[in-house]
């Protein structure tokens, strides 16, 4: 088997460059949107309550449910086709308006149910005006499948910031003028209307759909194989809060998604758009087993040098962390947060397998290790919530584990990869991040009692240091590769790499 140096020199160059351009607008992006939406989610958090959150959280179960079946995985075969032409475009462009038309009216006629099982009137009437965010879908769904095709982030990064602007302003403005829960129906509305226009523009996407399906066999099939994924990624995202609403009351439903939502910051936000370049750069070498392994195992490396520092720093500086950034109020997440937050790894490596399966021509492997874990963690959900939000947290833990474990048995084969080489990626960050998360814990035993602010500066200032005096003590090759993609110059050879395939 060819190895990715052995490509066409200018065409394996070019390919790099763009995977590069590709992690640096759409992560930067990213980065940027986040920041703008945080300054005023942490601020809306503050005004806004945990009942609020919690209500919110119960609509959601509904519109994560009928949003797997939203096309995304129809737009996602366009990708990965190796040839289209404008009658394929138009055929996904119909079978989009088709698909979203019905989930909306279908959240429409639900919306009293949901409203019964949760026992809260209101979730009837929120349900009713999230339908609209359907009326969006096809307009973004089918633009970002065709700049993603080209591996063109940087329209998609312009676009999205705009909309992050547009709908951080809404929450903010929404929350201070007193709208209560409807500040977080009306702000993710004010995204997507956003994105749609933005992105409908920026490809230049705007068709004139067809409804003649004939011919369009190979994009359904993949699109039905990932919407059957979804439907397991469904059961276990959700499970726990729809176990839980039935179980808690709004405002102990609001503690814990509020804690998953801090501790889910780092995979749910900056790892699918990494996910997105990664299946784009893993579709153009799908035939190639070695190059796509060492791609595999070199993404691992670099995001797992982010993510361990990230989730070990929570666990550690739980307490002044949800003080400062939450409010005293939010203060019962603390033990929540802090579970939860050793959980995130486990879950940040499983959901790296799936783009590269899929991209392999293999999506029924995510379907399978999906069902595999929403089993799992619904029995651990099941039994935990007799423990409140801290029992739902110690699921996580118990449960992801094995899921992560059954999920690489049957990845990692198809990727081309093993154990292994896995291991080697992500042990110089895993034993930085301990090393750091011991040293946070000492120097926080040595502090006086202190405002919640500068007892959390001190803990993050001393945690960074380790962390980065260890990485560069020990695993100074890993920071040279990390540099070398900032500076846009050649990797390491992979010969000095842990994931070289030489063996």
């Amino acid at each position: 088997m060819k190895s990715a140096e052995s490509l066409p020199n200018r065409e394996f160059e070019s390919l790099k460059a763009q995977v590069r351009s590709a992690v640096i607008w759409r992560s930067g992006s990213q980065i940027v949107a986040q920041l703008v939406q945080w300054a005023a989610t942490f601020l809306v958090i503050r005004i806004l309550g945990p009942s609020d959150y919690g209500l919110f959280a119960m609509t959601q179960v509904i519109l994560v449910f009928l949003n797997m079946l939203n096309g995304y995985g129809l737009a996602s075969g366009l990708v990965q086709q190796k040839e289209i032409g404008k009658r394929e475009i138009r055929q996904l462009f119909g079978m989009l308006l088709l698909l979203n038309a019905s989930l909306g009216a279908a959240q429409f006629l639900l919306a009293p149910l949901a409203a019964a099982y949760y026992r809260q009137p209101i979730v009837a009437d929120m349900l009713r005006v999230q339908a609209l965010l359907y009326l969006a879908t096809p307009f973004i769904a089918l633009p970002a499948a065709l700049l993603s095709r080209s591996m063109d982030f940087r329209l998609q990064a312009r676009v999205n910031i705009i909309a992050s602007i547009g709908s951080a302003s809404t929450a903010l403005g929404g929350a201070l003028a007193g709208l209560g829960v409807w500040t977080l129906v009306f702000a993710p509305i004010v995204f997507f209307a956003a994105r749609a226009v933005g992105m409908t523009i920026a490809a230049k996407s705007l068709v004139w759909p067809s409804f003649d399906f004939r011919g369009a066999g190979n994009i359904a099939r993949y699109g039905g194989i990932m919407a059957a994924g979804q439907l397991f990624w469904f059961a276990q995202s959700q499970a726990d809060v729809f176990i839980a609403g039935r179980h808690f009351t709004a405002h102990m439903l609001g503690i814990y998604t509020t804690s998953l939502f801090l501790t889910q910051i780092f995979v749910s936000k900056f790892v699918p758009p990494l996910n997105e370049v990664a299946f784009s750069a893993y579709a153009r070498i799908q035939h190639d087993t070695e190059a796509v392994a060492m791609a595999f195992n070199r993404s691992v490396r670099i995001i797992m040098v982010a993510a361990l520092p990230f989730y070990a720093g929570l666990a550690v500086t739980a307490e002044p962390l949800v003080i400062t950034a939450l409010g005293d109020k939010w203060r019962e997440a603390v033990p929540v947060v802090r579970l939860l937050a050793l959980a995130m790894p486990f879950m940040t490596l499983q959901v790296l397998l799936q783009p590269a399966c899929d991209a392999r021509g293999r999506p029924g492997i995510g379907v399978r290790n999906g069902a595999a874990g929403s089993i799992l963690l619904a029995i651990g959900f099941l039994i935990g919530v007799r423990w409140g939000p801290a029992g739902l947290a110690t699921a996580w833990i118990c449960a992801y584990p094995l899921y992560l474990g059954i999920s690489m048995w049957r990845s990692l084969p198809v990727i081309g990869t093993d154990v292994r080489h896995v291991a080697e990626a992500i042990a110089p960050a895993l034993l930085a991040a301990l090393a750091m998360a011991l040293a946070v814990i000492l120097v926080d035993r040595a502090l006086p009692p202190l405002h919640s602010l500068p007892h959390l500066a001190i803990l993050v200032a001393a945690g960074g240091l380790v962390y980065g005096a260890w990485l560069l003590l020990f695993a100074r090759q890993v920071v040279r590769e990390l540099v070398a993609i900032l500076r846009h110059r050649p990797m390491p050879a992979a010969e000095s790499l842990p994931d070289a395939q030489a063996d």
